[in-house]
């Protein structure tokens, strides 16, 4: 019987993400009568960095509409957000960046990030620094939307799930390589523990399924099955497909 594979630890503690140090979740106003029929004023009042996230937060305050005092929202940055800018969320609100509207406030080809995946999740696509989901179309009798999300895939969602006019902040920041292993441990510290990582086919049999052998190789297909026991299930789990994608495909826009 071999020893407990990486695979089967990933559930302990040690590999939980560190987020001792985060600032607050980013998320969208939660959803309420104001926004469904109106629009709200928000001032930015800080743009600050969170730790182990590559976009900037904005700290963005609004009056509570409802009873004396303000709240204050932490937002994903849109690039050209700036301390003291005016950010306005609602239906009513116009179409500019880092405003927040429901997507069938906005017109076709227009650039969004932070999309709810269902109303009122308060923003679940399109996250990462430099990201964007691009408007298809509409289709006003059914109340759906479809977008092209930042992987190049599609998706239909419900009309009235919001979206924030612009792209995210902070992009290009993978075009810099990190060129030595101490920038990478310390970009994995702030994350969670995922690096370094070694290769299956670089280990003894009793620690990996690809390991041993006296070259390195797999030995074996690297597809392995859904039902697989745990200690098996490393690999290409349930591949449809395996290989490179070659050619190009014609995809009809809908």
């Amino acid at each position: 019987m071999g020893r407990v594979i990486r695979a089967q630890r990933r559930a302990h503690p040690l590999f939980d993400a560190h987020t001792h140090h985060r600032k607050n979740p980013a998320k969208l106003r939660k959803l309420d009568y104001a926004e469904r029929h109106g629009y709200l004023k928000g001032v930015v009042k800080d743009i600050i960095h969170d730790p182990g996230r590559g976009a900037p937060l904005a700290r963005v305050q609004f009056q509570n509409p409802y009873q004396h005092g303000r709240i204050t929202e932490t937002f994903i940055a849109t690039e050209g957000m700036y301390t003291g800018a005016f950010v306005y969320v609602g239906k009513k609100a116009q179409l500019a960046v880092g405003n927040v509207l429901p997507l069938s406030e906005m017109p076709e080809g227009t650039i969004c990030c932070n999309v709810e995946a269902r109303p009122g999740d308060r923003g679940a696509l399109a996250r990462t620094s430099g990201n964007y989901a691009t408007i298809i179309g509409h289709n006003p009798d059914d109340n759906i939307t479809r977008i092209r999300l930042p992987s190049g895939a599609k998706k239909t969602i419900r009309a009235t799930a919001r979206g924030t006019v612009g792209i995210v902040a902070g992009g290009g920041r993978i075009d810099k390589p990190l060129l030595k292993a101490g920038r990478a441990f310390f970009k994995y510290k702030a994350k969670r523990n995922c690096w370094p990582r070694t290769r299956g086919v670089a280990m003894n049999p009793v620690d990996h399924p690809h390991g041993g052998g006296n070259h390195q190789h797999i030995g074996k297909a690297s597809t392995i099955s859904r039902q697989a026991v745990p200690g098996q299930k490393v690999g290409l789990i349930a591949a449809r497909r395996t290989g490179l994608l070659r050619g190009s495909t014609k995809v009809k826009e809908q």
